[in-house]
């Protein structure tokens, strides 16, 4: 942001209540024309925090793209206080071509933060989004699903160490918060790390929109919103309850000790108890059933989905839950509960 309020970035400026809409180049394909990213930057006409939201760092993550959007542009902007940088799309190359990774030799954008001028093509791409739109910004959010053959319960990783993106991490609303300091090259991570509090919102598969978890999502960042005072309108939400997972022994991927086809017995989302059986693994003649339990009472935050598994895939991700937690899960998960509503 600039000593006069306008957003400025290499090539243009946003004056304070403008609105612009982008199409940023950050590399070129193998023919010379130029890869842009879509963005759209709203600067409010009262001064407030700048902040990003941004999504499909792996290309086939689409459920973000549609929160950005309709931030972007179905919200009621114009009491907005402060900057607001939407970035739906980081990675051109892969959602055109519907994969995860950049087609050029297959890298990862979301572990070539924040990027180098005169380094790999993914390092270049990460240098321009990273120097033009997310250093310029007080605080962010990036939106993700799982990988392919996989899905994840909405919920929020973060650096809860840190208090400021602790501060973020709760004013998101959701049940889970995984506290993690990031991966050396993600976004949250190096941004985090850089004075940019930072938090990864996790929220079902990819390939598809999921419009139960693009509300929640939407939700969410109302509720960020509220929190920084960027829209007066918006109240932090609370959302019911929640748990903060500090520890490698509060989660744990189990993964399959046989090749199989697999029968999962619970959705994402779903308690489950020590001993309770999570998923059976049969050969083809289903004369070979065996039977996967959980290790501890916790809740299911991810599972699969493609129902095919060599020895040592995952199966799901299991959170532990605490005493008090755990009892009030269980009761909105009761029949009872269930029949209630």
């Amino acid at each position: 942001m600039s000593n006069d309020g306008a957003f400025t970035y290499n090539g243009g400026k946003v004056d304070p209540g403008e609105t612009q809409n982008v199409r940023y180049g950050i590399s070129e394909t193998y023919l010379g024309d130029p890869i842009r990213i879509p963005v759209t930057i709203i600067n409010g006409s009262e001064p407030g925090p700048t902040a990003f939201l941004s999504a499909a760092a792996h290309g086939d993550e689409l459920n973000g793209i549609e929160v950005v959007r309709e931030v972007a542009h179905d919200w009621d902007l114009s009491e907005l206080a402060g900057t607001l940088v939407c970035m739906p799309v980081l990675n051109v190359p892969g959602f055109l071509a519907q994969q995860r990774y950049l087609p050029i030799y297959d890298r990862d954008l979301n572990r070539s933060f924040p990027g180098r001028q005169g380094s790999t093509s993914a390092k270049r791409m990460a240098h321009q989004i990273y120097t033009n739109f997310i250093e310029p910004c007080d605080f962010g959010i990036d939106l993700h699903t799982s990988t392919r053959g996989r899905t994840n319960m909405l919920h929020v990783r973060a650096d809860m160490t840190d208090p400021d993106v602790h501060r973020l991490a709760l004013a998101f609303g959701t049940n889970v918060v995984i506290d993690s300091d990031g991966s050396d090259g993600t976004l949250r991570g190096e941004a985090s790390r850089d004075g940019i509090p930072t938090i990864t919102i996790e929220m079902g598969e990819a390939h598809r929109f999921q419009r139960t978890l693009i509300d929640e999502a939407l939700a969410g960042v109302e509720s960020v919103f509220a929190e920084y005072e960027m829209l007066d309108e918006a109240t932090v939400r609370w959302p019911g309850w929640r748990t903060i997972i500090t520890g490698d022994h509060e989660k744990t991927w189990i993964r399959a000790d046989v090749g199989g086809i697999v029968d999962m017995h619970h959705d994402r989302g779903a308690l489950v108890h020590e001993g309770d059986v999570i998923c059976t693994i049969t050969n083809p003649f289903k004369d070979d059933n065996i039977a996967v339990t959980a290790p501890f009472t916790g809740l299911m935050v991810g599972i699969l989905e493609n129902p095919v598994v060599y020895p040592g895939n995952p199966l799901c991700h299991l959170v532990e839950l605490g005493g008090r937690t755990r009892r009030v899960v269980e009761r909105q998960q009761s029949p009872q509960a269930v029949d209630a509503t």
